[in-house]
Formats: structure tokens, sequence, C-alpha cells
């Protein structure tokens, strides 16, 4: 990435720091109680297909320094009963995980993001979450995005579906919940009165602006970097080109400054990309990318045995960054978006079939 300068602050951290560096974000940024949201999954067509009154509850434990996580669904509840839901509604809850310090299972944290998986599921499917909590600066209230993507295995045009190896994993369904640690789970109906707003309109031309500020960024070989990011390059500033660079992009665009990536169909062989990006407000931009790792044959198995190494998480990256100026074109770009939705679905197959090659 262009125009990023070691922070001194943040330094490269030795790898027998990683440990307590990540139970300590995990503890200051997420840890901090039951996040109340409504879970609204979508489709590969970007249609809502589901929505469900919850909250994922991270309770830290001091006593026995740890951190149990549980679910729990309202039986019943519909979007229109948020604003009593938590008081009277029947709840189902769905211990998750207990995680200690040395014990993070496939959680990985940076700066003010988190990354859960990849995993595998039960039923085959390979699950990736990606969450963004809002900084310091803007803690009036604790609030945070987290969304999960799901992609499950897919076969050939003619071939059997489960007659042989898959031939890859394909997006089926993405799940977003707009999350708050107040008494009820954010809607347009409940925050008319917050601070920030997770339904609010953006308008498009938002998104392009000149940002600065700084990046955490982990490899496994690289462990955890700080950068401060004085200036961003046109090629780095992905949040702007909202249907990606290739037409393998999976996107959408949603109310509240939420923008969605991920690959709509991973064939393994290199590093597939997850990405989030949030305004919280016109003048703070929070990105988060996950680079992941799956559908990896093992070789030499022998016997016409076809294995895949579990998928695993290759890269992550989390960053907080400032709107400092206006692009140089931005008045060109103003009249390019005027009228535009802040929402946008992602391509349909019609449509990538026009673009590729």
């Amino acid at each position: 990435p262009s125009y990023r300068t070691p922070l001194s602050q943040l330094s490269a951290t030795a790898p027998e720091d990683d440990g307590p560096v990540q139970w300590e974000l995990f503890k200051k940024h997420h840890a901090k109680g039951s996040w109340k949201g409504v879970w609204t999954s979508f489709d590969y067509i970007g249609d809502v297909i589901d929505e469900t009154v919850a909250s994922v509850d991270l309770d830290y434990d001091a006593p026995t320094e740890s951190i149990q996580q549980t679910h729990r669904l309202a039986m019943g509840a519909t979007v229109a009963d948020c604003s009593t839901c938590f008081d009277s509604m029947e709840f189902k809850s769905f211990p998750v995980q207990r995680y200690m310090p040395t014990q993070l299972h496939k959680t990985r944290l940076g700066s003010i993001g988190m990354i859960n998986g990849p995993s595998l599921l039960r039923s085959g499917a390979m699950a990736t979450e990606l969450v963004l909590a809002l900084p310091e600066s803007l803690e009036g209230e604790r609030r945070r995005v987290r969304v999960a993507f799901q992609h499950a295995p897919v076969w050939r045009a003619g071939v059997e579906p489960g007659s042989g190896p898959p031939d890859g994993l394909k997006l089926f369904r993405t799940m977003v919940s707009r999350e708050s640690l107040g008494d009820v789970p954010p809607t347009r109906e409940t925050e008319t009165n917050a601070k920030i707003k997770l339904y609010r309109g953006v308008p498009p031309f938002r998104w392009h602006a000149e940002w600065a500020g700084t990046s955490w960024t982990w490899g496994p070989t690289t462990g955890n970097r700080g950068w401060s990011l004085d200036k961003m390059d046109e090629a780095d500033a992905w949040h702007g080109r909202p249907t990606g660079d290739s037409p393998n992009v999976w996107n959408l665009r949603l109310p509240g400054g939420i923008l969605l990536q991920a690959p709509r169909i991973i064939n393994g062989g290199e590093t597939s990309l997850f990405r989030l990006a949030w305004l919280p407000t016109e003048e703070c931009l929070l990105r988060m990318e996950a680079g992941v790792l799956a559908f990896q044959p093992v070789e030499d198995q022998g016997n016409d045995v076809v294995a895949f190494y579990p998928p695993s998480l290759a890269s992550m990256r989390c960053d907080i960054l400032q709107k400092v100026g206006e692009l140089e074109e931005q008045e060109e770009r103003l009249r390019q978006l005027a009228g535009e939705s802040d929402v946008l679905k992602p391509r349909s197959d019609e449509e990538l079939s026009n673009v590729m090659p």
C-alpha cells in the first residue's frame, strides 16, 4: 500500500507479545456486554431473506480472565417490536464460545476491528465475519457493524453436486447487523436521537474525499504493524469503487454508510479479499479487510484422494481515517453521482456476462 510509514508507537509487535495485544483489544473494543441488533440476511442478488432481533453478548469475567460469548434471539419479534422487544419478548440463549487470553480460537483483532474465521460450518459452508466498532473519539455511544459472509461448495455446470470434489465456494448468504450496547437495537425508529445513526441516508459522493489516519496490519510472518496514512492514492481507495475491481466482486451498499465487498466464487490458488467500510459520520471513514486462503488442495494424497487445507486468514487490515480535504475532481464527481441512491445491490450474473471477457 502506498504512502504508508510505520508509526513509532505501534512498531512491529514481537510474536511473544501478540497474545496480550489481542486480548487487550478484545476487552477494550468488543467485550463490553450485550450488543443488540437486527440480524438482516441477504441472498446472492442482494434481497432481504430474513430478519432476526437478537444480541451478541460478550461478557468479560475478571476473576477467571475469560470472555463468554452468548447469542440471544427474540422469539417471534419483528423489527417493529424493537423499542420494547428486549423488555417484553421471550428469548432463547445459545452459548457460542468461551475465550481465554491463550485461546482466542479463530478470532483476530486489529485496532477497532475483529475477524472471526474463516470457519467451516457443519453444513460444509465457510463463514467469515468482519466487525468494526466505533473508535474512542466517537464513543459517545457504543456502536458497531458486524457482517458475516457464507460461501457454500459449488460444482461446474453439468456435474452432479456431491459426485466429486467441488470446483469452488460460492457466496450464498450475507448477514449484516448494526449493533448497540443501548437498551434497544438500532432501527430507523429507535435511533431518532442517536448521535451515530446507522440507518441514515448517505449520499454516494460522501465516500469520495481526501482521507488520512492510521492503519493496523497483520500477516502470519509480519505480525502486527501500525502505519500512518498521510495520503491515499486511487488504487487504495477501494471504498470509492463500490462494485469492486473485477467481475468476481460481490458488493452491497446500505443506508448508514455501510459498504460490503466479497468474492462471488473462491476457486483457490489466490488470496480472496473480504471488505467492510463504514462512514459513521461524514468526517470519519472506517475500513476492514480480511485476506482469506480457502479451497487450497493438499498435494500428494495418493489413491486419487482429493483433500483441501482448512481455510485460513492470510492477512488483515483495519483503517481509522479522517476527512482532510476534497478531491481535485470533486465537482465532476458530484455531477456524476447526483441522484444516485445510497443503496447499491450486487450486479446480476447477466450484467456480469456483458463485462467479462
